[in-house]
């Protein structure tokens, strides 16, 4: 992969991203629309295919489209057409939405579901066909200065240390980024309670129901289960989040399903969510961790993105989402400066901080109201079924119609 010549005018045009993930990626594409050079820091060896399912709802999803992903994502996606959400001890429906047609209509652009590592490959081959894009992997930020002129990147490669010159550093480094601290963020994530079980299971290994073009969404007393088809359709993806103490930070710890079975038949799970869980071999499991909003993101011609500025529980499903907006708004306000690099990443923050802290206390408020039992748990259940389908995605019209405001120079 290739990059633009390093001399003086390539220097005053680079932007340096740490970390390469959903939001990494994607502001690299657009900020490179934008004219910039781009150098991506990742500090993995290789580019992990390991990860769980992801909803791409109409906020990330025509974002997507507006950098020419249709195409590549197109063999990969699934249309949902429908939310089923559902009790899973007593099996009773309580709301079908529509997805599908409706939801494009509604608010210009899909609601697609896809594997992680599928839109990962996506971005990864839109990143090696620009040549004003260079993605460095095996080397990781560890600190930065800013001068005059800009700012230089230090990283480790292995045993060696590399630095990078640029006019601006995105920590597009995760959950536990090593920038947000550097920024002077002192505040560690906290773990949230609660551990996601995710596996893969054959399409062909359960019945049609089961692997139908919808988002299944099932309410149990201190968990619940969603479940939906992914990789074109051939695989259903299944994650179940329980009330929990483990705590171990990670992604992809071995999750013990004889473990899990007894956490759902405690809970008198029956019926579809049982026999989803049945069905999978193969466990994987994560600990959920929180943070409270960010007053601020970064100071000078250092910002964050994504997770490193602003971690979402999975209760919403806008974590991917949300990193694929701030890499959208971001591209807007370094294309909309006339040289002021500092003050475009200031206009990043304000247009992302309101936004972003709502999503975060929305999907917090999710989580609770999901795991409730006893008598508020049926008061639940019955809101739910009393405001029906289409007035449960309308609800949402603040988050799905969302689209990054143009920015003049």
């Amino acid at each position: 992969m290739s990059g633009a010549p390093r001399g003086r005018s390539a220097l005053s045009r680079t932007v340096i991203i740490a970390g390469a993930g959903i939001g990494g990626l994607t502001a690299a594409l657009t900020i490179a629309r934008r004219g910039y050079r781009v150098v991506l820091l990742e500090q993995a060896e290789r580019l992990d295919e390991t990860g769980a399912g992801i909803q791409l709802s109409p906020n990330a999803s025509g974002i997507l489209v507006a950098l020419g992903l249709r195409e590549r994502l197109a063999p990969h996606v699934s249309t949902p057409q429908e939310l089923m959400v559902a009790n899973a001890a007593s099996g009773r429906v309580l709301a079908r939405a529509p997805l599908g047609v409706e939801v494009e209509q509604c608010y210009g652009a899909p609601y697609w579901i896809i594997h992680r590592a599928d839109l990962q490959a996506a971005l990864c081959a839109a990143v090696a066909a620009n040549p004003d894009i260079e993605l460095r992997l095996a080397a990781q930020v560890d600190d930065f200065a800013a001068h005059d002129s800009g700012i230089t990147v230090a990283a480790r490669c292995g045993r060696a240390t590399i630095e990078e010159r640029g006019i601006a550093l995105i920590g597009a480094d995760g959950l536990w980024s090593r920038l947000r601290g550097r920024l002077g963020h002192g505040a560690a994530p906290r773990f949230a309670g609660a551990t996601a079980w995710r596996a893969l299971v054959p399409a062909e290994a359960v019945v049609c129901e089961l692997s139908a073009p919808a988002v299944h969404l099932w309410f149990g007393h201190g968990g619940h289960l969603v479940y939906y088809p992914v990789k074109g359709g051939r695989l259903v993806n299944v994650v179940a989040i329980l009330r929990d103490d483990w705590h171990e930070p990670g992604w992809s710890a071995p999750g013990n399903r004889d473990e899990l079975v007894r956490r759902i038949d405690s809970g008198g799970w029956r019926g579809p969510p049982r026999e989803i869980i049945d069905a999978a071999d193969r466990w994987l499991k994560w600990a959920l961790y929180d943070a409270a909003p960010l007053a601020h993101w970064g100071r000078g011609r250092v910002t964050l993105l994504g997770d490193a500025a602003h971690p979402t529980l999975p209760y919403l499903a806008q974590g991917a989402a949300m990193a694929i907006e701030d890499a959208a708004e971001l591209g807007e306000c370094l294309g909309g400066t006339d040289g002021e690099v500092a003050g475009a990443l200031r206009r990043y923050e304000q247009r992302r901080l309101a936004r972003t802290a709502r999503t975060q206390r929305e999907a917090r408020r999710n989580g609770v109201v999901y795991h409730l039992g006893g008598l508020a748990g049926l008061a639940r259940s019955l809101a739910l079924a009393a405001i029906g389908g289409e007035r449960l995605i309308s609800r949402y019209d603040w988050l799905y119609g969302f689209a990054p405001a143009p920015t003049t120079g």
